[in-house]
Parts: structure tokens; sequence; C-alpha cells
């Protein structure tokens, strides 16, 4: 059992959990997942670890209410237990390699570029941040990113928050006005976002990495389900990434993969909820 130790709900149906779990604390890096299981009637489900307490023991995850599994989750609170937590899984993101970084989130995606700006934060790299949502109302952790990044760009589709439009608009007005402004680009959110950040910055030369949240089962490569097609290649998201070169991604595939239970989970979501 793993205990919630703190609950709260940052935006409408988005709620953040500070898990007490102190050997995944101990050996968690930025970029990496945790495999959670509700009770023992749940499915594992993959979140990405947003942040992480050593000297506490804890790790904290972001998690948006769209299914059974998060369903039920929303409804434990703090005190609460929940039956499994593994982790970490995946790779670490290592981004020492650069000197001026873009990291780039849709929605959610906030939760894989928080922990990223605070170590480039912590080792006084360069980096500005495009946080792209729905409304105000979907804006989380914009405040902490604004005191780590040098510079912070906010979008919405209706804007009420921000600059009215899409993360796409932003990145092609910052590449436009100097292309060799960034080295690497980091782009996180719904796959159709993440493939039109990789058109984007393609035509510039841009080096870009996603991260790519697919359809896990066990988190270890052993169940094939969270298989990409990376550069012509078979890759796993959970052991070989969860983060790729963008400009190799076939995103046909993966957004393709990422529908196929949409229909099925629906309708488990309505009948446990009564609707």
């Amino acid at each position: 059992m793993y205990q919630i130790i703190a609950k709260r709900v940052c935006a409408p149906e988005v709620i953040e959990y500070v898990i007490y779990a102190p050997v995944i604390a101990s050996s968690a890096a930025p970029g990496q997942f945790v495999m959670l299981r509700v009770d023992e009637n749940g499915e594992r489900v993959p979140f990405t670890i947003c942040d992480f307490d050593r000297l506490k023991g804890s790790v904290t995850i972001l998690v948006q209410t769209v299914g059974v599994s998060t369903y039920k989750l929303s409804l434990k609170n703090a005190g609460d237990d929940i039956l499994d937590l593994a982790g970490p899984f995946g790779e670490a993101t290592d981004l020492k390699n650069y000197s001026r970084i873009l990291l780039v989130a849709g929605g959610i995606g906030v939760a894989v570029i928080y922990p990223q700006a605070k170590v480039l934060n912590s080792k006084d790299c360069k980096f500005d941040v495009i946080l792209g949502v729905r409304n105000s109302q979907m804006l989380v952790y914009s405040n902490e990113i604004k005191i780590l990044s040098d510079y912070l760009y906010i979008t919405s589709d209706d804007g009420s928050v921000g600059i009215k439009g899409f993360v796409t608009d932003k990145i092609g007005e910052l590449l436009n006005a100097n292309q060799s402004h960034y080295d690497l680009v980091f782009a996180v959110g719904p796959p159709p976002m993440m493939r039109a950040v990789c058109e984007i910055t393609k035509r510039f030369n841009i080096k870009t990495i996603v991260s790519l949240n697919s359809i896990m089962l066990d988190g270890t490569g052993m169940c094939g389900c969270c298989r990409v097609t990376i550069g012509g290649q078979v890759k796993y998201s959970c052991v070989h990434g969860p983060e790729f070169d963008g400009h190799l991604v076939d995103w046909n595939e993966v957004i393709f993969r990422s529908k196929r239970f949409n229909a099925l989970e629906k309708e488990h979501y309505c009948k446990l909820r009564g609707l």
C-alpha cells in the first residue's frame, strides 16, 4: 500500500497527488514515470513523475480524470492508500548538451516539463517555455514555471489567458524572428500537437524531442502495447523512451494507436459514473 500525503485540485478534472514512496523517490529523475494501480480490480496506468522529494520520500503525479482508473483515483483523498505504485520507469531526460532550449507543453503535458524546468534552472541553463491550454481554468504550474524560466509564453484556444491560438503559432513566431535562437525544442502534449510542432521545427532544422504517452500494460517492455516506430524501427516507450526524436516518429501510427480504445473506455467510464 502507498499512502496519499496530499491532494490538490489544480484545474477542472486535473488533480495533483503527492504519494509516499521513498524507494521510488530515491532514484526518480525528470522524464521518468510510475505505474499505478488503484485497487485489486484496477488496471496499471502510467503517470509522469512531475516532482519528487528525496528527503520526504515522496513523488508527485498530475492526473486528469478521463477514464475508469483515473475516476477511481479521484475518489481518493489525503490519508487514503492506493494498492500499487511501481517505478521509476523509462529513460531520464538528458538535456545537458544543449545551450538554449524551448520547452513546449500542451495541456497536462506540463507535468513532464515542470521537473525539467527545475533541473535546468538549478544548472543556470537558458530556456523558454510555451504552455498551451484550452482556457484559463486549465492552466497548471504556470506561476512556478514563470519563476524558473527565462521567458514564459501562454496560448489558449479561446484567448482567455495569454495569446489566443495554439503553441504552434507561438513557435512559428519565435523561430521566424530568430531561427538560430534555439538548438533544441522539447515538446509534450496530445500527439497531433506534437506532430504539428515537429513539422515546424523540421523546416528550421532544429533538433526536437517528444515524450510519447503510449498505451502501456506492464511498463517493462514485455507486453508490447506501447510499441512505436522510430526511424523505421520498432521501439517501446516504456523502456526505450518515453522520449524520442520527434522527426523520426511515425505519427500516423502513434495517433491511430492512441485512439484505439477510446470508445470502449468511454463506455466503461459512463457505466462507472452511472451516466
